[in-house]
């Protein structure tokens, strides 16, 4: 199982490969599922901003491309490159889908990992 040091490293990793001509905002994603996997992904811009997609519903999305609809995230970490901030709002919607109240969400402030858990960065989410 990874450590959130080491899926902050990932999500640094993959920060790097981000595209991002428009905002500047490099942003990388690393998420371990409850069956064990690690995904990756990072933002990806659009010059239709409407069409970009965030680090972390391209991981979510990935994931469960691999895993199916039954995929949870047990582990989430964020990365800005020269950033420091949680998930979107958005993106904080679309975890919630996927993951349980008590999930750790990892990303950095005042240049340390800090967690909070799903529940602390979402705590009226949208439910069918």
């Amino acid at each position: 199982m990874n450590s959130p040091p080491d899926l902050l490293k990932h999500a640094t990793a993959v920060a790097a490969k981000a595209y991002a001509p428009y905002s500047k905002f490099q942003v990388g994603c690393a998420l371990l599922t409850a069956q064990g996997n690690l995904y990756t992904g990072c933002n990806v811009e659009n010059a239709s901003y409407g069409l970009t997609i965030c680090a972390e519903r391209n991981t979510i999305f990935h994931a469960v491309a691999e895993e199916g609809p039954g995929m949870k995230i047990a582990e989430l970490a964020v990365i800005a490159l020269g950033f420091e901030f949680p998930p979107c709002g958005a993106c904080r919607q679309v975890i919630a889908e996927f993951a349980w109240p008590q999930t750790p969400i990892w990303f950095l402030r005042d240049g340390k990992p800090v967690s909070m858990t799903m529940a602390e960065l979402l705590p009226a989410s949208f439910r069918l």
